[in-house]
């Protein structure tokens, strides 16, 4: 067994993965009768069963167990863990950490996988989230621009060399043929066979050589050595590419290194949108930056001649490499390995290229300030996409923080945004008001609501029909009225916004920039994800195809379609928001 308890003195022993043993002491505290219970946990959490695999981690455990027992104690429990209530345990995990409180739920589960005895409210409670005790956090600091900076380059620089050599490497692969058994092996044929057995060919020719003594002409081993690294993606390279891509999109970290390739999805033909899952709130998928696409687009085929030779679970990871060590930590042959884990990847890194920051100390690459420094950059730019004051919080843990109303004027403030909103659904659902020529005519006698609703005099009336209070998509009833923007200034507002505004009426001299924008629309869906255009451009989209359109003429959108061409020409639109 991996783990069991020991009753005199009470204790649990470990038999650790790698057959080392380790026994965790738990005697003399204040209730026996709860550290056995716990105890039991302790074990049950041991590898492979659970998580607990290491010396450390037993320790880390064991103090968690202690440390119960004892506070418990001090707040007058004296039962059994089947006495525990939930009130009880709520009561200690919120004046502990938020690690006590993890260490403390996972013996509490293994107790009760093995003996069942928690009562049904406690049970019901480990099952879900966590208490979230309060600890003191700060925003990741962002780089410097120099930092920044002297890491883009030195990362670009090792992308751009390594892709360079892999180009020369399978150049010179398509001249090789197969190598001869003499001691003599050219670049080329070294290549040739790397390229079609793998980065550790398993030949008798290739064993012979690579294990004999060095040759006057040739050192076979250095050769093949410097060949592999030429073709296949090194450890430190591939640390480089996920480095500069996560500086490109600001991607979360373990949302990178669990990329994978079913989690690519072309879009269009520079276009691509990624799918992972964040840690700390679930499924997401954005659109890349164009650079991101690029370097991406590189990595899939620098790394596709290695892929090739992968075992299934890693070919459809993303970030792969050759393994310099041939062989894993538990002996086992890897020639194809993952992401290295822990920090050392960035080190071997930074050792490499010499790189330093603004002090001269040996640069440190932490992903959570790189995605920082990422938003903090296009924050700087003017960008207003981010949701959230810090990057690394969430929209709802802000607004608990910034937003909750803590005063009678604050919550009035709130209540009138909420009117605000409520009012602003109530405009957008009002039918557009769609007028012929003729009825364009005879507008204040037909549709008296629809003046009445707009306020509109005799004068106002002239002028909205002949064409004197034209924007681009309609005829506006009062450009200051200050719907979408500041009172008594001219409304701020994007042409399709038109399209839902209570103040626009739509006449047959607009149908041309109308077809305009239902093209734009098309041109918009086929080059964004489904989920982002409907949420940008979806309402308005809907209301120009369904309920404009459909009541202009035959006559009249033949007439203007003969004046509308596929393109963003005619359309004013700021530069960002223009289609390929």
């Amino acid at each position: 067994m991996p783990a069991y308890v020991i009753d005199e003195p009470l204790a649990v022993h470990f038999v650790f993965p790698n057959g080392r043993e380790w026994t965790a002491s738990l005697d003399g505290l204040p209730n026996p009768g709860l550290a056995r219970d716990l105890a039991q946990g302790l074990a049950a959490n041991a590898h492979p069963d659970g998580g607990i695999g290491a010396k450390n981690t037993v320790k880390a455990y064991a103090v968690a167990l202690r440390t119960m027992v004892t506070a418990l104690s001090k707040a007058g429990f004296t039962g059994a863990a089947s006495e525990l209530t939930r009130t009880t345990l709520v009561r200690y995990w919120m004046t502990s950490t938020y690690t006590r409180g993890r260490e403390t739920r996972m013996l509490l589960k293994g107790l009760d996988a093995v003996t069942g005895a928690l009562r049904p409210e406690v049970r019901a409670h480990l099952s879900g989230n966590q208490i979230q005790a309060y600890r003191s956090t700060s925003p990741y600091k962002a780089y410097t621009d120099g930092e920044w900076e002297r890491l883009e380059t030195v990362c670009r620089a090792m992308v751009d060399d390594s892709w360079s050599r892999h180009r020369r490497a399978v150049e010179l692969a398509a001249r090789g043929s197969e190598p001869s058994t003499g001691a003599n092996h050219s670049p080329q044929d070294i290549a040739w066979l790397l390229l079609r057995d793998g980065p550790f060919p398993d030949r008798p020719v290739y064993r012979a050589q690579t294990r004999g003594t060095k040759s006057t002409q040739w050192d076979l081993r250095r050769a093949v050595r410097q060949v592999r690294s030429d073709l296949f993606p090194h450890p430190v390279v591939q640390v480089a590419y996920s480095v500069l891509f996560g500086m490109y999109c600001g991607v979360v970290p373990d949302g990178i290194d669990d990329l994978k390739l079913d989690g690519l999805e072309w879009t269009g033909d520079a276009s691509m949108l990624i799918t992972y899952i964040k840690g700390r709130t679930a499924r997401e998928s954005p659109h890349l930056p164009a650079r991101a696409v690029r370097l991406l687009e590189r990595w899939l085929e620098y790394s596709a001649r290695l892929r090739s030779f992968a075992d299934d679970e890693l070919r459809g990871q993303l970030w792969i490499s050759y393994s310099p060590k041939w062989y894993t930590a538990s002996g086992r042959f890897s020639p194809v390995v993952g992401p290295p884990p822990g920090t050392n990847r960035h080190r071997d890194l930074v050792k490499q290229v010499g790189l330093v920051d603004d002090a001269g100390n040996p640069f440190v690459v932490h992903r959570g300030r790189i995605r920082a420094t990422y938003h903090e950059r296009l924050a700087r730019r003017g960008w207003t996409g981010r949701a959230t004051i810090d990057p690394n919080h969430t929209a709802r843990t802000e607004g608990d923080h910034y937003v909750t109303p803590t005063s009678p004027a604050q919550l009035d403030a709130v209540e009138s945004i909420i009117e605000d909103g409520q009012a602003d659904v109530l405009r957008k659902a009002l039918p557009p008001v769609v007028l012929s020529a003729e009825q364009a005519a005879r507008f204040a006698e037909d549709f008296p609501d629809e003046v009445k609703r707009l306020e509109l005099d005799a004068v106002a009336i002239a002028e909205l029909v002949g064409g004197e209070r034209d924007v681009f998509t309609a005829a506006c009833a009062d450009q200051l009225a200050g719907v979408h923007g500041p009172a008594g200034q001219p409304c701020p507002a994007r042409p399709w916004v038109c399209l839902l505004c209570p103040l626009s009426v739509f006449l047959p001299r607009h149908a041309a920039n109308l077809l305009r924008l239902n093209a734009f629309f098309a041109r918009q869906f086929r080059q964004m994800p489904t989920e982002n255009f409907v949420r940008v451009f979806g309402p308005y989209a809907d209301r120009l195809a369904n309920e404009i359109l459909p009541k202009l003429s035959e006559e009249t959108k033949e007439k203007a379609a003969r004046e509308v061409a596929d393109d963003d020409t005619d359309l004013p639109l700021r530069p960002e928001e223009g289609t390929l």
